[in-house]
C-alpha cells in the first residue's frame, strides 16, 4: 500500500520524504480545503516535484473546496499551468471542476476529496463516469464496508485511498455547516474553525466538550487493510509542523515495511503518543461504534497519557511528562532539521550550448545536474546578407519572419524552461556562426523537444482558452412552490395545494423496504395524484443504499430529488429525471453542466450557503431547471456517532443495528457563548445537529425574480427556537401568497415564523 502522508509547508514536505513517504498531498494558497495550513506558492511546486520524485515519491495537489463563479477564470489559469508540470495528481471536491478537467485537462489524474463523503458503491461509479483516478472513503466505513467498495472500484479502475491517522470529524465530511452558519467559515471552502470542538455548558452528561471525538488511529489494522484491498493508507495533518509529521510517517512506514516483510505489526504505538493527539481509536474501522470515541478535551492528550503511563495523572507527573515529551520534541525537531537542511526545492540548472553553421542544422546541447542530451532543429541554418535586424526567411511567405540568432533572442524564445523544475543558468553561443537565421517555428519545435524532455517525454499542452457558459434566458413563468415532508399525516397537502411535494425517505431503508414500496406503489391516491417525490438523503450505506436502487426499481418514480451521488447516479442509468439536492453543494455553472451532460439531471438545487451576488453569476445550461430552498431547519452536521452518549448519556455503550432503526429523541447543548444546537434522532436516521433557529429568506424572491423554477420549503417537524404561529397548510398558503406577489406576506412570514436566520445568504462564503 501507498503511504500518504500531508504536507502544509515545505519543511513537512520535506519532513515527509525522510520518513519515507510514497506520496505527499499539499495545497497551493487558493483552491483548497486548509486554509489555516502555510501551504506552497506555484513557483515552489517546481522545486517540490523535482526533490520529490527524486526520492520515489509522488505529489498530489489539493484543489479540493467548491469553486465560486467568479473564481472560474483564475481557475482554468492555474490548470493551464499545471497540465505541463509532473504533478501525480489533483485532489478535489467540486463538480465544476470534475467537469473541467475530465473535458479540458485529461492529463491530470483526478483524486476525489474525503469531502465527497464516498460511502456506497454508486457514489464509486458516478465518480468513474467522472474519469476519477482514484477516491477517498469516508471515515466512517467498517473494514467490511471498505472491502467491498474497494472490489467495485477496482472493477472501475479506480484506486481506494483510506484516512489512517489524524483528526475524526464528528459530521460526514462535506455535508457539515456547523462552521458555515456560526461564523461564515465554510467547511467546504477550507475554512472550518472547528466549532464541534468547543468547550460547551457541561451537559447532563457532565461533559465538557461534547462532540469532541479522539483522532483516527489504524496502525494495528494495517494487514487487515490491504487484505481490504486498499491501495493507499493517508495520514491527516496538513496543519501539523514538521516534527509531527516526520514522526507520524516514520512511525507507519516501519510498520508498512513489516508488513511487506510478513513480520509482525508492531502493537506498541508510543511514539505516536508523543505528539499531539486527542488519544486514538480504531472504532469505526473495527464497525463498533461506541462512547468510548469520545474525549472530554480537545487539547494535546500526549502530557496526561504519559502521566497515566507513570501511575496516575497527577500534577506531578503532569510536569514530568511534558518535560520527557519537551525533549523527545527538542531531539526531533534537530535531527530531522539536520535532514530537512540537506533538502533543497531549488530549480535545477541547465547549461545551454548553441551551435551550428550556415546550411547546417541548430543544434543544442542541454547539460542538466542529471545528464547531457542534444536536440536538433529539422530545417538548415541560413546566413544573411543584410545588416537589418531582422529578415525574410522565405521570400515566398512574408510572414515568415525572424530575428537574427543572438543572445537576447534565445532567452526570450525558450523563457519557458524557466517555467518548469529547471532554469536557464548559462547560455553558450561561442559555437555559433554568426548572421544566422532560422523561422521561428524550428525554435519552437527545439523548444517542445526539450520541454518534453525535461518534462519527463511528456508532452506540452498549449494554453486552453475555456469558454464559460453564456446567459440563458429567464424563467419566464412565475416560480413554483415545493415543499417537503416526512409523515404521512401531511398527505392531505397533496389535495390542499398545487405545489410539489417532496417525501423524505430515511438514512436507513433497509428494514422499512417493504413499507415504502407499499407507500409509493400501492396507495391509488398517490398515484392519481403523481405530486408525491421521493427526497433521498445525503447518507445511504451498504444495505441500505442497495434497499434504495430497489426501492427505485419497484416504484419507477416519475421524479426524484437525491442528496447523493450513488442515487443519482442509479436514476440516470435507469432513465428516472433527478434533481440534485441542496447538499450535493452546488456552487457555479459548471458543476450543473457537469451533472447535465454527464448524468441528465433534470435541474439543480443551488447551495444555500451562496449571497446573491455569487448565485446571480452562475449560468444554467439550457433546458434545466433551478431550485433554492427558501424556508428550512438549518441541518449543521450528520454524524454516524450517537451524540447522546456525552450529552444525555445513553443506556448503551455502542450503537447497534437497532440504534438507528428505534431510537428517536432529542436534546440541546450551549457553548461558551451561549450559542445553543439542536441534536435530534428520528427512526431511520442518523443524528443530527440543528441550528437553533429556522432558516428563512424572503429577499431571494425580490432579490432575483427570474432565476428559480422553483422555491423550496421543508416542513418537516424539527423543532428548534423558531416559533410557528399557524398550522402547516396556513403555511403553505401564506408562502404561496407571498410567490403570487401579495403585499405584506413577506412581512406576516416573517410575523408567524420567528425567529429566524438569513445569515449564509446574507454572508456567503
Amino acid at each position: 500500500m501507498e503511504l500518504l502522508a500531508p504536507g502544509g509547508d515545505i519543511d513537512s514536505i520535506k519532513a515527509a520524504i525522510i520518513a519515507g513517504a510514497d506520496a505527499i498531498y499539499c495545497g497551493l494558497q487558493r483552491f483548497n480545503a486548509r486554509n489555516r495550513a502555510e501551504n506552497i506558492t506555484l513557483d515552489d511546486l517546481h522545486g517540490i516535484l523535482r526533490l520529490a520524485h527524486a526520492h520515489d515519491c509522488q505529489i498530489f495537489l489539493t484543489l479540493n473546496i467548491i469553486i465560486l463563479e467568479s473564481e472560474i477564470t483564475a481557475l482554468i489559469s492555474l490548470l493551464n499551468k499545471l497540465i505541463n508540470t509532473r504533478i501525480d495528481g489533483v485532489i478535489i471536491q467540486d463538480l465544476g471542476m470534475f467537469y473541467l478537467l475530465s473535458t479540458y485537462f485529461p492529463g491530470l489524474k483526478i483524486h476525489a476529496s474525503t469531502q465527497l463523503t464516498t460511502h456506497n458503491r454508486g457514489q464509486i461509479q458516478f465518480l468513474s463516469k467522472l474519469n476519477a483516478d482514484r477516491v477517498n472513503l469516508s471515515r466512517e466505513l467498517s473494514l467490511d464496508e471498505i472491502k467491498k467498495l474497494t472490489v467495485t472500484a477496482h472493477e472501475n479502475n479506480i484506486l481506494t485511498e483510506v484516512f489512517v491517522h489524524g483528526s475524526n470529524c464528528l459530521s460526514f465530511s462535506g455535508i457539515c455547516y456547523m462552521s458555515s452558519v456560526h461564523g461564515g467559515n465554510s467547511g467546504n471552502r477550507g475554512r472550518c474553525s472547528q466549532p464541534c470542538r468547543d468547550q460547551y455548558l457541561t451537559t447532563a452528561a457532565g461533559k465538557d466538550f461534547p462532540l469532541n471525538l479522539k483522532d483516527n488511529s489504524a496502525y494495528a489494522d494495517l494487514r487487515e487493510l490491504a487484505d481490504a484491498g486498499v491501495d493507499s493508507v493517508k495520514i491527516e495533518g496538513r496543519i501539523k509542523k514538521f516534527h509531527y509529521v516526520h514522526t507520524v510517517v516514520h512511525s507507519y512506514r516501519e510498520q508498512l515495511d513489516r508488513l511487506d516483510n510478513q513480520d509482525r505489526l508492531e502493537n506498541d504505538n508510543g511514539k505516536l503518543y508523543q505528539v499531539f493527539n486527542r488519544d486514538f481509536s480504531h472504532s469505526f474501522l473495527q464497525g463498533n461504534i461506541n462512547k468510548n470515541m469520545f474525549i472530554d478535551n480537545s487539547r494535546d492528550n500526549s502530557a496526561i497519557h504519559l502521566a497515566e503511563i507513570y501511575g496516575k495523572v497527577t500534577a506531578e507527573n503532569i510536569q514530568k511528562a511534558k518535560r520527557k515529551l519537551h525533549d523527545f520534541k527538542t531531539e526531533i525537531i534537530t535531527n530531522v532539521k539536520k535532514g530537512i537542511d540537506r533538502l533543497s526545492i531549488e530549480k535545477a540548472p541547465l547549461i545551454l550550448t548553441v551551435s551550428g553553421k550556415s546550411g547546417s542544422p541548430l543544434k543544442i546541447s542541454v547539460q542538466t545536474p542529471e545528464g547531457l542530451f542534444v536536440v536538433c532543429s529539422e530545417g538548415n541554418l541560413v546566413a544573411s546578407r543584410t545588416c537589418s535586424g531582422y529578415i525574410d526567411c522565405n521570400l515566398k511567405d512574408r510572414k515568415s519572419r525572424t530575428e537574427f540568432l543572438n543572445y537576447e533572442m534565445f532567452l526570450e524564445r525558450f523563457k519557458a524552461l524557466n517555467d518548469t523544475e529547471y532554469f536557464i543558468q548559462h547560455l553558450e553561443l561561442s559555437n555559433l556562426q554568426n548572421n544566422l537565421f532560422i523561422p521561428f517555428k524550428e525554435l519552437t519545435l527545439i523548444k517542445k523537444k526539450i520541454l518534453f524532455i525535461l518534462n519527463g517525454s511528456k508532452e506540452t499542452v498549449a494554453l486552453l482558452d475555456v469558454p464559460l457558459l453564456k446567459k440563458q434566458g429567464n424563467v419566464q413563468s412565475k416560480a413554483a412552490l415545493s415543499l417537503l415532508i416526512s409523515s404521512r399525516k401531511d398527505l392531505y397537502l397533496c389535495n390542499a395545494t398545487s405545489a410539489d411535494i417532496y417525501f423524505q425517505l430515511p438514512d436507513s431503508l433497509k428494514n422499512e423496504y417493504s413499507a415504502f414500496v407499499d407507500f409509493f406503489v400501492k396507495n391509488k391516491k398517490i398515484v392519481k395524484n403523481k405530486k408525491i417525490i421521493p427526497w433521498f438523503p445525503s447518507v445511504l450505506i451498504g444495505e441500505d443504499y442497495d434497499a434504495a436502487i430497489e426501492f427505485l426499481q419497484q416504484v419507477q418514480p416519475k421524479r426524484i430529488v437525491t442528496n447523493n451521488t450513488g442515487i443519482a447516479y442509479a436514476a440516470w442509468q435507469k432513465g428516472i429525471p433527478w434533481i440534485a439536492g441542496p447538499y450535493l453543494n452546488v456552487v457555479n455553472s459548471f458543476s450543473l453542466l457537469c451533472l447535465k451532460e454527464n448524468f441528465n439531471c433534470y435541474g439543480s438545487f443551488i447551495s444555500n450557503e451562496l449571497n446573491q451576488y455569487q448565485i446571480k453569476r452562475i449560468q444554467k445550461p439550457g433546458n434545466f431547471k433551478l431550485y433554492y430552498s427558501i424556508y428550512h431547519p438549518v441541518v449543521l452536521m450528520t454524524s454516524r456517532q450517537c451524540l447522546f452518549h456525552q450529552v444525555t448519556g445513553c443506556e448503551k455503550n455502542r450503537v447497534d443495528k437497532r440504534c438507528i432503526q428505534q431510537c428517536e429523541r432529542s436534546s440541546s447543548i450551549t457553548n461558551l457563548k451561549k450559542v445553543s444546537f439542536l441534536i435530534k434522532k428520528t427512526k431511520g436516521c442518523y443524528h443530527n445537529i440543528y441550528n437553533a433557529n429556522h432558516f428563512l429568506n424572503t429577499d431571494i424572491v425580490t432579490d432575483m425574480p427570474d432565476v428559480f423554477s422553483s422555491f423550496f420549503i421543508d416542513l418537516r417537524d424539527i423543532k428548534t427556537d423558531t416559533q410557528i404561529r399557524m398550522d402547516t397548510l396556513s403555511i403553505v398558503k401564506l408562502f404561496e401568497n407571498f410567490l403570487d406577489g401579495n403585499i405584506g406576506s413577506a412581512e406576516e412570514l416573517h410575523q408567524r415564523i420567528h425567529p429566524t436566520t438569513n445569515t449564509q445568504y446574507e454572508n456567503g462564503i
